[in-house]
C-alpha cells in the first residue's frame, strides 16, 4: 500500500511516499479505499508544527478529509457498510496512521458518512473541515438556528468575509440552501465571480467599495451572522454592521493573530464574538452538523467545481508535497489528491 507520511515537522518537502502493508480494521473501525484526499490549511499547519525539524513519532499520515469506498469493517460494525461510498471527517485527528493521504485508511466507523450516488468523490473529499466549519459558524448566533436547511434562515442576513475561500464558499452554499440573504466580501472581480456562482446575493469588493456603506444599504438593521476569516483586519468593520444579538464567528486568523475588539459597539447591541475550531467543538453540535451537511448533499444543494465557485486542483498521490504547497500558497479553490485514479 502506498501512503504519504512525515516523521519531522517542516515544509512540504518533509512529505514522503512510502510502501507498507494494508492495515486491518479493528473493533468499531472501518477500512476505506481512498479515492480522493482533500487538503486544508489545517493539514499544512499541523505538518509545519510550532518549530521545523521537530521529530514526529510515530510518523503522521496527513489530511483530515477524504472520500472512498468501505473495504472492510471491524468487530461490532454493521457489515451492510461494505462496498458503500462514504466521505470521511477528521481522519488524522489524534490518529497518526489515519490520514487520507494513503490508499487505505482505517478510521472509527462514526467518522464516515454515506455519500449518495448523485455526489462525486470530489465533493465528498471537500466536505469535512470546510463544511463543518461553515455549519458551526452559521449556528452560533444568540437566537439560532441550531439546525440549517430549507427555511431555517429565512429572513436572516449573513455576511461571509472571503467568499472565494473554501469555508467561505461552503458558508454561502449552506446559507443559501437555508434561505438566508447572503452578502460576501472579496478582493477582486475574479473572486467575486466565484462567490456569485456559489450563490451569494450581494458581492462587495472591499478593495474598491466601502464595505460598511454597502452592507448598511442592503441591511439597514444590520446582519445577523458574520463568518469571519480575518478578524484582526475586520473587527471594527464587523461591529459597525452587526444587528442586535448578532454574532461574529471567527474561524481563522488571516491578517494577524491578535485583534482589538470594539467593546462598546459590541456591548450595546448584545452581540457575540464566537471562536470556532471544529476539532473540539461540542458533540451535540457535531451530530447536528453531520446530519445537516449530509442532507444538503442528498438534496443536491452543495457542489464543487467552477460552476459552484470552487475550482478543483487535482494532484496524484506522489505529488502530495505539491498539493500541500498549493494550499499553503493560497490556491483559490479546492486542492484534491487523486489517490485512486
Amino acid at each position: 500500500m502506498r501512503s504519504i507520511e512525515y516523521s519531522v515537522t517542516g515544509g512540504p518537502e518533509v512529505l514522503t511516499l512510502v510502501e507498507g502493508p494494508v492495515p486491518d480494521s479493528g473493533p468499531g473501525e472501518v477500512r476505506v479505499r481512498i479515492h480522493r484526499s482533500g487538503v486544508n490549511p489545517t493539514d499544512w499547519k499541523s505538518r509545519r508544527g510550532n518549530q521545523a525539524g521537530t521529530a514526529v513519532h510515530p510518523p503522521q499520515i496527513p489530511n483530515q478529509d477524504g472520500s472512498g469506498v468501505v473495504d472492510a469493517v471491524g468487530q461490532g460494525v454493521d457489515t451492510a457498510l461494505l462496498g458503500l461510498r462514504v466521505w470521511i471527517w477528521e481522519a488524522a485527528h489524534l490518529r497518526p496512521s489515519g490520514g487520507t493521504a494513503q490508499e487505505f485508511a482505517v478510521v472509527p466507523a462514526r467518522h464516515v458518512v454515506l455519500l449518495p450516488d448523485v455526489a462525486s468523490f470530489d465533493l465528498g473529499a471537500s466536505l469535512g473541515v470546510p463544511f463543518l466549519t461553515a455549519h458551526r459558524c452559521l449556528t452560533v448566533t444568540e437566537d439560532g438556528p441550531t439546525r440549517i436547511g430549507p427555511g431555517a434562515m429565512d429572513g436572516r442576513i449573513v455576511l461571509v468575509a472571503g467568499g472565494a475561500g473554501a469555508v467561505g464558499n461552503a458558508a454561502i452554499q449552506l446559507a443559501r440552501w437555508s434561505d438566508a440573504t447572503v452578502i460576501t466580501t472579496v478582493s477582486s472581480p475574479e473572486k467575486g465571480h466565484l462567490a456569485a456562482r456559489a450563490g451569494a446575493d450581494h458581492v462587495i469588493d472591499y478593495r474598491l467599495q466601502d464595505v460598511v456603506a454597502e452592507v448598511r444599504a442592503i441591511a439597514p438593521d444590520g446582519v445577523n451572522t458574520i463568518v469571519e476569516v480575518s478578524p484582526a483586519v475586520n473587527a471594527a468593520l464587523d461591529a459597525q454592521v452587526l444587528a442586535r444579538h448578532g454574532s461574529v464567528a471567527v474561524y481563522a486568523n488571516n491578517g494577524g493573530s491578535t485583534m482589538e475588539l470594539p467593546v462598546r459597539p459590541s456591548m450595546v447591541p448584545n452581540v457575540r464574538w464566537q471562536f470556532v475550531l471544529v476539532y473540539n467543538a461540542p458533540e451535540d453540535w457535531r451530530a447536528r452538523a453531520l446530519g445537516d451537511v449530509a442532507a444538503a448533499v442528498l438534496d443536491g444543494a452543495v457542489r464543487v467545481g467552477d460552476d459552484a465557485g470552487l475550482p478543483l486542483h487535482h494532484y496524484a498521490l506522489e505529488q502530495a508535497a505539491e498539493a500541500h504547497a498549493a494550499v499553503e500558497n493560497g490556491a483559490v479553490g479546492k486542492v484534491l489528491i487523486d489517490v485512486c485514479p
